[in-house]
């Protein structure tokens, strides 16, 4: 039998493009006729290799999920943007390659950023997703979140309700 090693750490400067490629197919993915094209696609591509190689040096942690020498994805995270609520922390984004949802990695990636963030300080911890993002909102609600806030955000001509997850 063989052993397959999962690691989540820091993502590295040299992991850019991995991480890129990661992002790009899990919000085709997710936003894929939840988001109009046009805007998808430009979000998609502002991030390339040199966006996600700044981002493991900026102000945002941000972790990956490793199995077995492959970035299978990612989460970022930091201090709570909604002053609103009282949750510190906020996980900015989730996200795995499509081929390993529905294993379990998620819950793995989640809770290591929420414990990385509790232990950094942060009392409480919010997480946002669209509304009409079906896995997104199971995943949360189903990991303990609590839905109490709203807000919208505009693609292009689209508006679509977010909701904000929150555990304590």
């Amino acid at each position: 039998m063989k052993t397959v090693s999962i690691e989540v750490r820091p993502g590295e400067p040299h992991e850019a493009a991995a991480i890129a490629d990661v992002h790009r197919v899990s919000w085709l993915q997710a936003y894929g006729g939840i988001i109009p094209h046009r805007p998808l696609v430009r979000m998609v591509n502002r991030r390339d290799e040199t966006w996600w190689r700044k981002a493991t040096r900026g102000p945002a942690t941000l972790l990956v999920v490793d199995v077995a020498g492959t970035i299978a994805g990612y989460a970022t995270l930091g201090l709570s943007r909604a002053r609103a609520l009282p949750q510190e922390g906020e996980i900015y984004e989730i996200y795995l390659r499509p081929e390993y949802q529905g294993i379990g990695l998620g819950r793995v990636l989640f809770g290591e950023a929420k414990s990385l963030l509790k232990s950094l300080g942060c009392e409480g911890l919010v997480v946002w997703c669209l509304e009409d993002s079906a896995n997104a909102y199971n995943f949360f609600h189903s990991a303990g979140g609590r839905d109490i806030a709203e807000g919208m955000e505009d693609f292009g001509e689209k508006h679509l309700k977010k909701v904000g997850f929150v555990w304590s």
